[in-house]
C-alpha cells in the first residue's frame, strides 16, 4: 500500500454524524473523498478492513506533558508514542508543566522546539493566563497559541499561580478581542476559599491516605461557585470561555443556563470521572488522585447524561502522569501525591465501554472526542472529521473486542494508571496521520506493527481564515 494514494473500504465509516458502509479516499496528506458504500477505485491500493471501524483521529485537546524542564515526568516522545497507540492523532498541550511555564513567548518556542521531531503526532499549546501577563496574551496569540488556559485555585505548579477575578477581568476582554472573537479562556474551575475551608474539616491531615478525606478536601461547591463565577465573567465580557474537567453533577444546570443565555460558554469532562467512581476506590490509591477528584456514582451519571443532552461539549484526557515517588505510590499519601490521571493512551476504549453501555453510538463518541474538541481548538477546518479536504488522521478500530489494560505494556512514560487491570471496549488496529501509517498492531494486515519509528507530528497552528 503506497502512503501517497490508498482507499480505506469498511462496512462501519464513522462520518456526517452517522456510522454507515464507505471508501476513505487518500491522496497525499489530505481525505481527497468519502463515497458511499464499497466504491470501486482504481490506480491505487485498496485496504479492506471489513466491520473494523474507521473514524477521526481522537484531538485531545487537554494534555500535560513536561518537556522542557520536567521531561523525567512526561515527554514528548513518550506521550506522542502513547497517543498514537491509542488512537489520538492531535494533541493539545497545557502550559503549565514545562519549565519554563508557557506564560510568554519565549517559552512557548522552546516547548515547540521540544516537540519538533519527538512527537509522533500532531501537537498544539495553550498559552497560559497568570496575574500580571495580560500584556502577553496578544504576543502568545500571534505566535501561534490555539488559547489560553487559567486556575483559579493553586495550579499545583508554583511558576504558574492562579488568576482571581480581577485578574480575569483583566485578561478576558483582551482574549475576547482577539482573532475577530476567536480567543478562548480555558479554566480549572475551583474556588480556593472553599477548599481551604474544607480542608480543616475534612481530616486529610490527620488520615492522609483516605480517599473519603481527600474527597472531603474539594467538595462540589469549589466546582460549582468557581463556574457560576466564570459564568458570569463570561457574560460580561464577551470571551469565549470553556470549563475543563466538569466533575460535579451540579455544575451542568450553571452550564445549562449560561448557553441558554446565549454565552458562549462550553465545558468538557474527562474520561476518569466517567470510568470511576468514589465509592470503588481504597485508601492508599493515589493513581485515582486527581483534581478536581472523581467523584461518587451519582455525578459519573450526571456527566454522562450531560454529554448525551449536549449541555458538556466534549471528552479530553487531562493526561498528567509523574514519577512513582511524586505520586505516592509507596505510601499512599493523598495530601502529598501529585494529582494527575495517566490516560492518553486508553481513554479511547474507556470511554467507548461506557458509552456503549448507556445506548450511545460511536457517532457520538467522535462528536465528543473528535469533532467538538478540533473546534474548540479552532482547528476544524483540518481535524477531527473524515470529510474531504481533512487530513488524513484516521483511525482503525475493532469496536467489539474486549481487553483488560495493563500499566505495563503502555507507552507513556510512567505506567501507574488507574485503568490498570480495568477491562474496557476497542482497541486500535491502526492509525494514520496526514495520510501516513503511524501506528499498527501485529497481525492486523498491515506488513510492519508498531509505532512507525520515523513518526513525527507537526505544530499545528489555528486556521487564518
Amino acid at each position: 500500500m503506497k502512503d501517497d494514494a490508498f482507499a480505506l473500504v469498511s462496512e462501519r465509516v464513522v462520518s456526517g454524524g452517522r456510522v454507515a458502509p464507505a471508501t476513505v479516499i487518500v491522496r497525499g496528506e489530505k481525505i481527497a473523498e468519502v463515497r458511499a458504500g464499497r466504491a470501486k477505485v482504481e490506480g491505487m491500493g485498496v485496504v479492506d478492513v471489513g466491520d473494523l471501524v474507521v473514524m477521526p483521529g481522537v484531538v485531545d485537546v487537554h494534555v500535560h506533558v513536561n518537556e522542557p524542564g520536567r521531561t523525567e515526568w512526561e515527554g514528548f516522545r513518550t506521550a506522542g508514542r502513547a497517543a498514537v497507540a491509542g488512537g489520538v492523532t492531535t494533541i493539545v498541550v497545557m502550559p503549565l508543566n514545562c519549565s519554563p511555564v508557557v506564560t510568554g513567548v519565549e517559552a512557548l518556542m522552546g516547548e515547540a522546539r521540544a516537540a519538533a521531531g519527538a512527537c509522533a503526532c500532531d501537537f498544539g499549546f495553550w498559552g497560559g493566563v497568570v496575574p500580571g501577563n495580560a500584556g502577553e496574551l496578544r504576543r502568545l496569540w500571534e505566535a501561534g497559541v490555539l488559547g489560553f488556559k487559567c486556575f483559579t485555585v493553586h495550579s499545583g505548579i508554583d511558576e504558574f499561580p492562579n488568576v482571581t477575578r480581577r485578574d480575569l477581568e483583566e485578561a478576558m476582554p483582551i482574549i475576547a478581542s482577539l482573532g475577530e472573537g476567536r480567543g478562548c479562556l480555558l479554566a480549572h474551575a475551583e474556588d480556593p476559599g472553599v477548599i481551604e475551608a474544607a480542608r480543616a474539616g475534612s481530616g486529610l491531615d490527620r488520615e492522609p491516605r483516605s480517599y473519603a478525606a481527600w474527597l472531603g478536601s474539594r467538595p462540589p461547591e469549589s466546582e460549582t461557585r468557581a463556574v457560576r463565577m466564570l459564568a458570569e465573567l463570561c457574560g460580561g465580557t464577551g470571551c469565549r470561555t470553556h470549563i475543563v474537567h466538569v466533575s460535579v453533577g451540579e455544575s451542568l444546570a450553571i452550564i445549562a443556563e449560561a448557553k441558554k443565555r446565549g454565552e458562549r460558554f462550553s465545558a468538557e469532562t474527562c474520561p476518569h470521572y466517567l470510568s470511576f467512581a468514589a465509592e470503588e476506590i481504597g485508601d492508599g490509591a493515589t493513581e485515582f488522585k486527581c483534581a478536581p477528584p472523581i467523584r461518587e456514582k451519582r455525578h459519573r451519571e450526571a456527566l454522562w447524561r450531560g454529554l448525551r443532552e449536549g449541555i458538556l461539549d466534549l471528552v479530553a484526557s487531562d493526561h498528567s502522569p509523574a514519577p512513582p515517588e511524586i505520586k505516592g505510590l509507596k505510601d499512599g499519601n493523598f495530601a502529598r501525591a501529585w494529582g494527575g490521571i495517566a490516560g492518553l493512551q486508553v481513554q479511547l476504549p474507556a470511554v467507548w465501554a461506557g458509552a456503549s453501555e448507556r445506548g450511545a453510538t460511536l457517532a457520538d463518541v467522535a462528536g465528543w472526542m473528535c469533532e467538538a474538541p478540533a473546534r474548540l481548538a479552532g482547528i476544524e477546518d483540518r481535524k477531527g472529521r473524515i470529510a474531504a479536504g481533512m487530513d488524513a488522521d484516521l483511525v482503525v478500530f475493532d469496536a467489539e473486542r474486549r481487553w483488560t489494560v495493563r500499566g505495563g505494556e503502555l507507552h507513556h512514560r510512567h505506567k501507574a494508571t488507574p485503568y490498570d487491570g480495568r477491562e474496557v471496549r476497542g482497541a486500535v488496529c491502526a492509525a494514520f496521520l496526514r495520510g501516513k501509517k503511524v501506528f499498527s498492531v501485529d497481525g492486523s494486515g498491515w506488513a510492519a506493527g508498531g509505532i512507525d519509528a520515523e513518526a513525527s507530528g507537526r505544530w499545528v497552528k489555528r486556521s487564518l481564515a
